[in-house]
Formats: structure tokens, C-alpha cells, sequence
């Protein structure tokens, strides 16, 4: 997230996207009583109180959060003294702290629990927040403050991290338009506020679409579908009042394993479409106007500051720092991609021809036959692998992980200790190793339910810094497994695995933070997936693989054998993991380098996919009318190429640990991870950040070798 949105009290802008309505509560008692803006109390620290939560104190929570903000900003800039770090940053970093605690909840709520009339109370709010953000990133007498420390500070430079904050917040009020004249800045917050309420809107149309389009099935349509699933499937449909049948949800964790096992051709192509038409029905959840709404809006604000296109000003303060480089590195990886499809579609037609004469691969049949080419080549069965792979080990694997890394460990803290707000979620209490130091806690939430969003992402409920004490990091993982039916195991795919140890990845870097300032625990977009990236490795090390991934009947280790044809099919299907995710990358981009009048954007993407020579057997992992990361908000929009940025650089480290004397457990690599590469969060130049680590830039050689793809003569730096 950008400095200035923490400054200005917002959560990040992919969770902005999903509130609700509340009755008229705007008294000044009954605000300054309201739970979700009062002090966390109990133990670790004060916890948030999830057990007070409801709709109905949203509203006025930020509401008066926001109201408070403000009136510390006027003190700021009503203080008469000359302006210094220590009388004008300071007390910016440290403003707004009821505001925080209000979107604390307002997160949740958004993304965990959901409901239509919370999201009433979103849409109403969403042009309010973005009013106040704009009142804080426009109010001239305190970017003129800001902008004198910042002048002062490049004679007479401050400490390393003071200077990088004073560099991070200067930078984040310019490139929001502080720098504007006063018509400029009206229309600037004119399009924030606009575009706030259509980011709501998006969001919550693709999550309608998730909540309708639910396909019921009876016993008769189950040919295929592992038992497990199955058991899911009848918990899902009876949780929707539909007992008796099996309820394939809209979701990617459901959609996924169907078209993989299914028998059924026709059924699979019903799941396809459903899931990849989110959004894109031509009803009144529709998203195609909207999309070309904001992408015209984005235009014209980067406009006013004077730059040429929307990822111009959006890169250039991420690694990349050009559109050019990141598809430079994308367009790098695309041939080899496109060409190793070709070779997994012929492996898979060949299948097809024997079992099914005459069918065509599709879509909608792609992972049913890859999972059969991979049983055929590495005689790889995934639901075989999936009995080694139950979630409580799992998650003890990370537990384990993080203790040999970062000297952490994990203890369970007793039910009713702790407010959550679902019954699903559990929580842990970390501590370091050797001096049982607190150094906060864990809250994992696994389980897809209704009202919450899909996929899986980590978050913070509270950062730690030095300026505030170092109080205990509130850290939070969520998942959206199938909950199973009672008295049954979790049992997830390889791919949900590394997902799994991905997020607990994210947990690791709120944890370790050691920085000096709040607005040093931001990230830079394609530099904050690396770490979590990097975490997915230790699954497959041997450490884990003896320990944790046993079968969950017999508690017997995952055999050898096995775990070869693991490791053999690493680089199978990447044509199309690679592929999916790089139609996606790309079109972002291109979305946001091409002139907004041009596009509409069912055309735009079909004829740019067109051009690209997109395999017709694939489609895009996230489909423009449901791409929640670029058109839910703005965290990832022309940014969803930092998977890929981060990618080089996953598996550049990786090779180090690799070349490591002891591997991925040698004492002296974890040391340096620990100290440049998560502590520090964003209290350094990533790209510095990473040469002290490894001795060098990183190279996109490891990357293609990851993939098993050929290394281009001249390697990215």
C-alpha cells in the first residue's frame, strides 16, 4: 500500500471494495462510544474487539475516526514553529490511530463477512473516504510543511530511516497531486471520490455473480469427483438449503478441482463458463461499462500531473520503474510459454483421441486432461499426492518453517482468550524461540463460506514500530478451503500447499518487521510477492516433506517415490500456469498504456489476445470483467506483473539457499534473509535490499530454469 493511503487512514484498496448500510447514528456520544473506534484492551497488547463488531457501528465509526483524523492534521499545521521532522512527520505517523482501528473492522467485514447490508453501507462510504483522502493528500498547508523538511533534508541529510520516510511521504503527496493547482486539485478529488464508488461497485458485482451462480448437481453427475470433494459438495449444498444434492460453488477452490476430475464434459464446460463470466453476463452485474469508466478516469487524473499514461505514473516508484521494462521481462517469458503449450495441448489431444474421438481440447478440459498426461508421464495422481497434504500438518509445517528461519515459534492460544469474529478462526501467539520475547500473533481463518471473498491473502491488524513501542504484531491469514464435513480432514491440492506456505509468507514479513516508522512497513508492489513467493520452496525440502506430509489416515510418511514424481513434474503444465497468468499481466498493462476512447473491453481484450497469439485452449486467469486486483481498486492495476518481477527474484534467492552449504536451512543465508530481505520491510531500496543479500542483481536465468524453459542470451539485471 501507498504511504499516503496509510497516512490517510485507508486499508488497502483491494479490500475497499465491499461495504454495507446502517441506521442514522451520528450523535457525538454515541460515536465516541462506539466499540470499533475504543482502545484494544486484554491481553498481547489489546486485541481488536471482534466479538463487538456489527454493521450498524460502521458508518459512524469512520465517520468520526475520520473526523478525529483531521483535526490532528489541523494541529500540525497550526503549529507555528518551523517545520521539522519531529514536529510535523512524527505526529503525522502517529495521527489517525481510531480511524486505523475503525478499518480494521471495515476490512473484515469486507472481505471476511460479508453481508447486502453491509454492503449498502460501503457504497455510501466509499465517496466519503475518498472525499477525506483527498482533504489530507490536497491540504497545502501541510504538504508545505512536508515539502520543507523534505527541501531541508536533501543539504542536510537526516538518519537513513528518517530520510526514507521524509523521501516515501513527499513522493506519495506529489504523485497524488499535491503539487496541483487549485482547479487541478477539485477535479483530482472529483475522480478519486467517482472512482472510489465505482471500485465498490465492481467488487460487489463480481461477488453477486459468486453468490448466484451456484450449479447443483445430483448423485447421478458426480462421475469422477474425489470423495472428498464430493463430502464437500454435499455440506455445501445443504449449508444453502439444498440437502440432498452437491452445490459446486463460483469459486476458483471449487470450480478448480471439478474441472480437473469431472467426467462430465458437458457439466465441466456449465462450471467454466459460470466461473469466467463473472461480471460479464450483460445484466445488472454487468462490469464491462465500468471497466472502461475507470480506466478513463485513471487516464485523466495521471493526465493533470503530466504524464502520458496511467502505468507511467503508477511504475515509477516500483521496481520495474518503466511500462517498458516489466513487459520487456514479460514479453521475455511469453514465446517460451506459448511454445510449451503447444506441447501440452498435443500431449493432451493425443489422450483425448484414444478415450473421446473427435473432441477438440477446450477450456473447460484443460486440467481434466493435463491431470491425465501427468498420471501417463509421471504416473502423478493428484488426488494421491492430496492424501499427504491435510491441512493441521500443513499447518505445522509453517510453524516449523518459520522456526528454523526466523527462530519463531507458534502456540495455540486458548479458546475465548482471543475475540474472532467467525467461529472458524483460530489463533496463535508467537513468541521468539530463545528468549520467549512476544512477538505477536497469528489468526488464521481457512474456510470459503458466503460473504467471504475469494482466494487467499494475509493481512495486519496492527504493525509494529519503534515510535509506537514495538507493540505486538496482530498479523492474519485467509484462506477459502472447503470446510469439510464433520469428523473429515482438510485435504488440499499441491497448488493450495504452496499457496498456503505463499500467504504464511506475507504473516512472516508483518512479524519480523523491526522498522522505526509506521509508513516504513508499506511495500513496493512488485518487490512485497517475493518474500512470500520465497517461503513456497521449503514445502518441498526434505525437513518438511519427512515431518509434515503424512497420510492422514495411516500417519505414514509420503513415500520417496512419490515425492520424485513430485519433483520430476515441477515443470509440468507451466505452459499453462505461465500462460494464464501473463495474459492477465499483459493486458493490465496494455489496458493502462493505450488511450481509455480506444478500448471497450470485451473487444480490446479479445482482439489483444488475438495479437499475442493466445492459445484458444487457455483463457486468462482473471478475465477483465471479474479482475478484482486491477479494477477492485488500484493495489495491483498496471502491477500485476510483479508476480513475475518477483518471480526472478524467488528464484534467483532460492538458488542461494540452494548453493548454501546446509541448502534451505543453512544458518548464515537465513540470517541474511532475515536481516535485508523481511525485517527491514520498506526501510531500504529493495533493489539494494536484495544485492546485500545476494552480492548481485538478480537474473531471470533462474526463472527459466524453474520453469523448464530455455535461458534467453541476455538475462534480465
Amino acid at each position: 500500500m501507498n504511504t499516503i493511503f496509510r497516512h490517510i487512514g485507508v486499508i488497502s484498496l483491494a479490500v475497499l471494495a465491499g461495504c454495507a448500510k446502517t441506521p442514522e447514528t451520528n450523535s457525538e456520544n454515541i460515536a465516541m462510544n462506539n466499540a470499533l473506534l475504543a482502545e484494544w484492551e486484554g491481553p498481547y497488547g489489546g486485541v481488536p474487539a471482534f466479538d463487538k463488531m456489527t454493521v450498524d457501528l460502521v458508518k459512524p465509526a469512520l465517520q468520526k475516526g475520520m473526523e478525529l483524523k483531521l483535526a490532528e492534521i489541523d494541529r500540525i499545521t497550526g503549529n507555528a514553529e518551523e517545520p521539522t521532522f519531529e514536529n510535523t512527520i512524527e505526529p503525522l505517523e502517529l495521527s489517525g490511530k481510531e480511524l486505523e482501528r475503525a478499518f480494521v473492522y471495515y476490512g473484515i467485514f469486507s472481505s471476511n463477512v460479508s453481508n447486502p447490508e453491509f454492503r449498502e453501507v460501503q457504497k455510501e462510504m466509499a465517496p466519503q473516504i475518498s472525499e477525506f483522502n483527498s482533504k489530507i493528500s490536497q491540504n497545502e498547508a501541510l504538504f508545505q510543511r512536508i515539502k520543507k523538511v523534505y527541501e531541508k533534508s536533501k543539504k542536510n541529510p537526516l538518519s537513513t530511516e528518517k530520510q526514507r520516510v521524509i523521501d516515501l511521504i513527499y513522493e506519495d503527496f506529489a504523485m497524488e497531486g499535491a503539487n496541483l493547482n487549485e482547479a487541478e486539485k477539485q477535479r483530482y478529488a472529483a475522480i478519486n471520490k467517482e472512482l472510489s464508488s465505482l471500485y465498490t461497485q465492481f467488487s460487489n458485482n463480481v461477488l453477486a455473480d459468486e453468490e448466484n451462480y451456484v450449479l447443483y448437481l445430483d448423485e447421478g453427475q458426480l462421475s469422477g469427483l474425489p470423495e472428498s470433494y464430493v463430502k464437500s459438495a454435499a455440506k455445501a449444498a445443504a449449508d444453502r438449503g439444498k440437502g440432498g444434492q452437491y452445490a459446486v460453488t463460483n469459486t476458483r477452490s471449487s470450480m478448480d478441482p471439478f474441472l480437473t476430475y469431472s467426467d462430465n464434459r458437458q457439466l465441466r464446460e456449465k462450471v467454466w463458463r459460470n466461473y469466467y463470466s463473472r461480471g460479464d453476463n450483460g445484466d445488472e452485474y454487468d462490469n464491462n461499462q465500468i471497466i472502461s469508466d475507470i480506466l478513463k478516469l485513471r487516464d485523466e487524473r495521471v493526465e493533470l500531473l503530466g504524464y502520458d499514461n496511467y502505468a507511467q505514473w503508477r511504475l515509477q516508484n516500483r521496481m520495474a520503474k518503466t511500462p517498458e521494462s516489466a513487459m520487456n521481462l514479460m514479453m521475455q517469458v511469453w514465446p517460451a510459454a506459448l511454445a510449451r503449450v503447444k506441447e501440452e495441448v498435443s500431449d493432451m489431444q493425443q489422450i483425448a483421441d484414444e478415450e473421446n474421438p473427435g473432441i477438440t481440447i477446450k477450456p473447460w478440459d484443460y486440467r481434466y486432461y493435463a491431470e491425465k498426461v501427468r498420471k501417463a508421464k509421471y504416473d502423478l495422481d493428484s488426488e494421491e499426492v492430496k492424501q499427504y497434504l491435510e491441512l493441521g500438518n500443513l499447518t505445522q509445517a509453517l510453524f516449523f518453517t518459520a522456526g528454523e528461519l526466523f527462530n519463531f515459534e507458534f502456540t495455540p492460544v486458548k479458546e475465548n482468550t482471543v475475540p474472532v469474529f467467525h467461529e472458524d478462526v483460530k489463533v496463535w501467539e508467537v513468541t521468539n524461540k530463545d528468549t520467549d520475547k512476544l512477538v505477536g500473533l497469528w489468526y488464521l481463518d481457512p474456510y470459503a463460506r458466503t460473504g467471504k471473498r475469494s482466494g487467499a491473502w494475509a493481512t495486519t491488524y496492527r504493525g509494529f514500530n519503534q515510535l509506537e513501542g514495538g507493540e505486538p504484531v496482530l498479523a492474519s491469514n485467509n484462506s477459502n478451503f472447503i470446510k469439510p464435513a464433520p469428523g473429515e480432514p482438510v485435504l488440499v491440492s499441491w497448488d493450495d500447499a504452496e499457496t498456503f506456505f505463499h500467504e504464511f509468507g506475507h504473516a512472516l514479513h508483518f512479524l519480523s518487521s523491526n522498522v522505526a516508522y509506521p509508513t516504513l512497513n508499506g511495500g513496493v508492489r512488485d518487490y512485497t510477492e517475493f518474500q512470500s513467493q520465497l517461503l513456497e520452496r521449503w514445502l518441498s525440502t526434505d525437513q518438511v516433506i519427512n515431518k509434515y506430509l503424512r497420510h492422514y489416515k495411516t500417519n505414514d510418511v509420503i513415500p520417496d517415490e512419490l515425492v520424485q514424481k513430485i519433483k520430476k513434474a515441477a515443470t509440468f503444465n507451466q505452459g499453462f500456469a505461465t500462460t494464464e497468468f501473463l495474459a492477465s499481466a499483459i493486458m493490465d498493462m496494455k489496458y493502462h498504456t493505450t488511450d481509455p476512447d480506444q478500448i471497450d473491453p470485451d473487444k480490446f481484450e479479445k482482439e489483444t489476445l488475438q495479437e499475442l497469439n493466445m492459445p484458444e485452449e487457455i483463457v486468462m486467469r482473471h478475465r477483465t470483467p471479474h479482475f478484482g486486483h486491477v479494477f477492485s481498486g488500484e493495489g495491483y492495476a498496471a502491477g500485476y506483473y510483479g508476480y513475475l518481477w518477483a518471480d526472478v527474484l524467488t528464484s534467483d534467492a532460492a538458488e542461494a539457499f540452494a548453493e548454501a552449504p546446509n541448502g534451505f536451512y543453512d544458518k548464515e543465508t537465513a540470517r541474511k534473509l532475515l536481516k535485508y530481505l523481511f525485517a527491514p520491510r520498506n526501510s531500504m531500496d529493495p533493489a539494494e535490499a536484495y544485492r546485500k543479500f545476494r552480492g548481485r542483481d538478480a537474473k531471470i536465468d533462474a526463472l527459466m530454469r524453474d520453469r523448464g524453459f530455455p535461458v534467453p542470451q541476455d538475462s534480465l539485471q
